[in-house]
């Protein structure tokens, strides 16, 4: 394993120009490196912010080989760039991360199966080909069900909940997408998720537990300090480390978690990078996660996570910008981010918002009283 160490004026170059790559592009410019990104389409969140923007798909050799004769180490920004693509461009320039983990995260069934490795608990699933092992699986499973695709999907897409027989005859669209995975209903009390960073030598951090609440499968809100036990808190710290340990991750990785009302904790996915809910971070802890991940990357110490103040991150969706304008003159010590996304399409993540202040409830409070979310109010919890 190396031991290099990427130094201040080094160019750092990012697969993937969304707005991960953006915010892990500006904390690494703080501290002195140039950034390239390789991303299918001009002038995107990263490359709105780049040194040098190669326009090319993820899977374009050529592409990608421009990326690493200007870079002196290349990281990713999401999951769904290509795996092969990646593993070859390993040979030919320095990609601390490697190809292992993308690999095993772009697939649920070997997803699965390595946090099972890991010795930490998923919901029971079986692995679905065809319609009829569904038919004969969801024995043992039960209703209800979630079917998930084992590749691709993410913000709910590519997963439907089976809630009896009648509910089998509608998932031929899913199941023609090719190897699916089936996994027991888990009836859960929280959803969590625990951030991780290490480097090559093992050197490990841990961000605060985040609370989580979606909304249709989009996150809408992360609270922190999550509401939960300390006993659940250690737990969930520790599941993450083992599965972290497990995998040999270096730079960053976030495990959601489900958490039952009797405390067991079952993972629910992986993300090999910063995450949406890490985002409250940025302000509310020593270290950001995006600083964290450049730290972790470039062989630097990793920094402090001690959380300066409680807070809550509410994503910004393309529907409520025109709110969140209006109101701005009025909102005090609101941090806004806003990622530069050409279109405010419905649904879409523009940007998030965090708000800082001695106690979650009164960020709560702030949140539901503003009408920046009355589209989805009803649905709030918290």
């Amino acid at each position: 394993m190396s031991n290099k160490v990427i130094l201040p004026g080094a160019t750092i170059g990012i697969i993937g120009g969304g707005q991960l790559g953006r915010m892990m592009a500006l904390s690494a410019k703080a501290q002195g490196f140039r950034i390239a990104v390789l991303e299918p389409s001009a002038d995107s969140p990263c490359g709105q912010v780049a040194d040098i923007e190669i326009i090319g798909a993820y899977n374009d050799r050529e592409a990608i080989s421009r990326l690493a004769e200007v870079s002196d180490v290349i990281t990713y920004e999401f999951e769904n760039i290509d795996a092969d693509t990646l593993g070859w461009i390993c040979e030919k320039a320095y990609v601390p991360q490697g190809p292992k983990l993308l690999t095993i995260t772009q697939d649920r069934i070997k997803e699965k199966a390595a946090i099972q490795a890991a010795g930490v608990e998923v919901a029971p699933y079986e692995v679905i080909n065809h319609l009829e092992d569904l038919f004969i699986k969801i024995e043992s499973i039960g209703f209800p069900a979630v079917l998930k695709t084992a590749r691709g999907g993410y913000d709910g897409k590519g997963q439907l909940v089976v809630k009896n027989k009648e509910d089998l005859a509608k998932t031929e669209a899913l199941l023609n997408h090719g190897a699916c995975v089936l996994e027991k209903w888990i009836s859960f009390e929280k959803e969590i998720s625990v951030i991780v960073t290490r480097k090559v030598d093992g050197e490990t951090s841990i961000f605060p537990v985040g609370e989580n609440i979606h909304i249709e499968n989009i996150l809408h809100k992360t609270i922190v300090p999550a509401r939960i036990t300390q006993d659940i808190q250690e737990m969930a710290i520790l599941k993450a480390k083992q599965i972290a340990d497990s995998l040999g991750l270096v730079g960053t990785l976030a495990v959601e978690m489900f958490v039952t009302e009797n405390g067991t904790i079952y993972i629910n996915e992986l993300a090999p990078r910063p995450h949406n809910s890490g985002h409250y971070s940025i302000e509310a802890c020593e270290t950001s996660q995006f600083e964290q991940h450049i730290r972790a990357i470039c062989n630097w110490p990793l920094g402090s996570t001690g959380l300066l103040k409680p807070a809550v991150m509410v994503n910004l969706l393309g529907e409520h910008l025109e709110s969140l304008y209006q109101d701005i003159p009025q909102l005090t010590d609101w941090k806004i981010h806003l990622y530069g996304k050409k279109e405010p399409k419905l649904k879409r993540k523009m940007g998030h918002v965090t708000i800082l202040r001695d106690d979650v409830t009164e960020a709560l409070l702030e949140i539901n009283e503003s009408s920046i979310w009355h589209t989805a109010k009803e649905l709030i919890g918290g």
